[in-house]
């Protein structure tokens, strides 16, 4: 997936002595506010709407390959372009930059581990001048392996080797908070909350490797096995998409869309 030598999980040391290699885009998906008052030194800002596409209800939807090439086109991606994404939030909206990436067959892209948070307050450098990136011309290729349907999930429900992921909150997964018009969760999924993964004492960085796995482990989510991670958009969930590949989970798809597109079908089975 990965190409370069650059690691998919960037600390922010790491990322201080790399700032200046290669064709290197920073992209900031803080809120706008937040990216204004201080970034990472050389960060552009992205807004989360223009990489997702809604057709309320379903919101978190893929864009079309033609919304794709405009907006990594306007930021002058090129397939060498390495892109490391970061935001204001632990890793969720960068990491469904990523994920996007990844369909639009881009290969060269990290996340900054703790984003933001963790780069200010490890001490290391903030920057308020807004940074304008230079257009170019960018054609995905794209690739839909990373993307599982609501008709994929339908025909694996009984598979053994496909386990469903549900990172929302125990309400949500428990049907007792709802989002669509239906509430609970796709038959046979095993529950993990996407914050889990993350390190509050350590500015929301992911939790160690071995840590990880067990969490994972404990819940049948082994790398032998084809992982499907939704939420309800698939913005928290590519954030777990994301800690599986950093992994090497070799198998794994996010479900855009979501549970704002399973639950507002009338016809699709659910367990509370």
């Amino acid at each position: 997936m990965n190409h370069t030598d650059m690691p998919l999980l960037l600390s922010p040391e790491e990322l201080e002595t790399r700032r200046d290699s290669g064709p290197l885009l920073l992209v900031d998906l803080s809120e706008p506010g937040t990216y204004v008052q201080y970034h990472v030194p050389g960060a552009v800002f992205m807004d989360y709407a223009w990489i997702v596409r809604t057709e309320r209800p379903r919101m978190g939807l893929l864009p079309v390959p033609e919304r794709l090439e405009h907006v990594f086109s306007a930021y002058g991606l090129t397939p060498d372009t390495h892109v490391v994404a970061y935001d204001d939030e632990g890793g969720g909206k960068a990491a469904r930059l990523l994920y996007t990436l990844a369909v639009a067959g881009h290969r060269r892209w990290s996340l900054l581990d703790g984003g933001l948070r963790a780069w200010a307050n490890a001490g290391h450098p903030i920057d308020t001048q807004i940074h304008w990136p230079t257009p170019g011309r960018y054609v995905p290729q794209m690739n839909f392996e990373p993307v599982a349907t609501r008709q994929y999930i339908l025909d694996h429900l009984s598979d053994r080797d496909v386990v469903l992921l549900d990172v929302r909150s125990r309400g949500e997964y428990l049907g007792e908070k709802r989002y669509a018009k239906r509430g609970g969760h796709i038959p046979g999924a095993v529950h993990m909350e996407w914050t889990e993964a993350m390190d509050r004492e350590r500015d929301l960085r992911l939790k160690p490797e071995p840590v990880l796995h067990e969490m994972l482990a404990e819940r049948g989510v082994t790398p032998d096995k084809t992982v499907v991670v939704y939420c309800q958009t698939h913005h928290r969930s590519a954030h777990t998409w994301f800690v599986l590949k950093y992994l090497g989970f070799d198998r794994v798809k996010g479900y855009p869309g979501s549970w704002s597109d399973w639950g507002n079908e009338p016809n699709t089975p659910i367990e509370k």
